[in-house]
């Protein structure tokens, strides 16, 4: 397959990608005394708070001697700091956090600290309970797509408020399938965005090598990079697929507990996601098993040897790099539209599925993806059942495609929307 020599985002335009979640780390250090960034390493955590904050101190737990310093005595150093100040990587030491939460006691005084960390705090129990009540956690995501675009990323917007209205697009273009595919596995990560097709695959192949050689093995203190890797390769392979750890681990020939602590590894180090399945008050679980998706698109067709020479296994594969892409933007969304918003999959004993279920307490929105040009009302079975299921509770289902207008289907139940409208609203 032919690609172009470099993807359509140069150098120039991304030296500083304007995030999306600025406002609201500015909210939130106007009343917090501690606010804490998170993401995958490369996402733009460093990049982003000096470009907001340049005259504020800064100090780098990646560094070897604020490590030292840091491990050594961290009280002590807490107390040296500025009493305002960035601390970067803050999950090296984790030892910090309770001198941290001293020096808060003593002085509340909101935006007195910002942390950047790589590992999910959100994932390891002891590390957010110790800050509770005073610190404010910020996810960023990998560059998505409206970002890339320089778009207000009003998408969620315009659905919670129920502002998306049927009607035809003459501005919209219908994306080629090289295209669509090039968007996909073009990822969100700015470095490899400045290469050409080869170098960034390079750029990719070593993040990956670092994180199963280097970051998880140092952070988690795991024995075995390879079988970690080879886990990795997997995921890649089964991403938008529900996840069967029995299943897998038979595969791997390696015990289940295993799989499932490496498996954590890589949610926390932002590989990953698992969305459980969605349950109400009125019904069972479903199906207890969670959905696996990429975090990155990108990584995952780099994982994936994608494409390959198989064109029909292309065509599969890339069905389920499309869903895991339109989630990851999805979730890219919610953080900075309402982080109350939770997700969900859908799946019934018919094997009836709805890619991604929405929630904001009780009410219920669905996404059903798909990556073809022309939708009928038979692709929005799963969202009808779940409307069904959900009663009243139920606002909308948005059944995205590759087209370029807003059609309603099932007496309004579901829209058909473009998934362009995540870039360009």
């Amino acid at each position: 397959m032919n690609f172009p020599p470099v993807w359509p985002f140069t150098k120039n335009e991304s030296e500083f990608s304007p995030r999306l979640v600025e406002s609201m780390i500015r909210d939130a250090l106007s009343n917090t005394p501690v606010v804490c960034v998170l993401g995958a390493r490369q996402s733009g955590k460093t990049a982003l708070v000096k470009h907001m904050f340049p005259s504020r101190p800064y100090v780098d737990l990646d560094t070897y001697s604020e490590f030292v310093m840091a491990s050594e005595d961290p009280g002590s150093y807490i107390e040296r700091l500025p009493d305002t100040v960035t601390i970067d990587e803050v999950q090296n030491v984790p030892k910090l956090i309770d001198p941290i939460k001293v020096s808060v006691d003593q002085n509340r005084r909101p935006g007195r600290f910002i942390l950047t960390a790589s590992v999910n705090l959100h994932l390891i129990q002891n590390l957010s309970q110790s800050l509770a009540g005073i610190m404010e956690i910020i996810d960023l995501h990998p560059l998505a797509e409206s970002e890339k675009s320089r778009s207000s990323g009003n998408f969620l917007i315009d659905l919670l408020n129920d502002w998306l209205q049927p009607g035809f697009r003459t501005d919209l273009t219908v994306m080629s399938d090289l295209q669509f595919e090039e968007r996909i596995i073009s990822g969100g990560y700015t470095e490899p965005l400045n290469r050409d097709i080869l170098r960034a695959r390079q750029w990719r192949r070593s993040y990956l090598r670092d994180i199963a050689e280097r970051v998880v093995p140092e952070t988690f203190k795991i024995r075995d990079p390879e079988l970690l890797y080879r886990i990795m390769e997997l995921l890649a392979w089964r991403t938008g697929s529900v996840l069967r750890i029995s299943e897998l681990a038979k595969t791997l020939a390696v015990h289940r507990l295993t799989l499932e602590r490496y498996l954590a590894y890589l949610e926390r180090v932002y590989l990953v996601r698992r969305i459980p399945a969605w349950n109400s008050n009125r019904t069972k679980r479903l199906t207890k098993s969670p959905k696996i998706h990429f975090i990155d698109c990108g990584l995952a067709a780099t994982l994936a040897d994608f494409p390959t020479y198989n064109e029909e296994e292309n065509r599969v594969y890339l069905d389920h790099l499309c869903e895991s892409f339109v989630v990851q933007q999805i979730f890219a969304h919610a953080g900075w539209t309402n982080p109350d918003l939770r997700f969900w999959h859908y799946r019934d004993k018919d094997q009836v599925e709805v890619d991604l279920v929405m929630t904001l307490r009780e009410k219920v929105w669905g996404f059903e993806i798909k990556s073809k040009t022309s939708v009928n009302s038979r692709d929005a079975k799963g969202l009808i059942k779940l409307a069904n299921a959900c009663g009243n509770d139920f606002q909308i289902g948005i059944l995205f495609y590759r087209g370029s207008d807003i059609i309603s289907f099932a007496k309004g139940l579901v829209l058909a929307v473009p998934v362009s409208e995540l870039w360009t609203r």
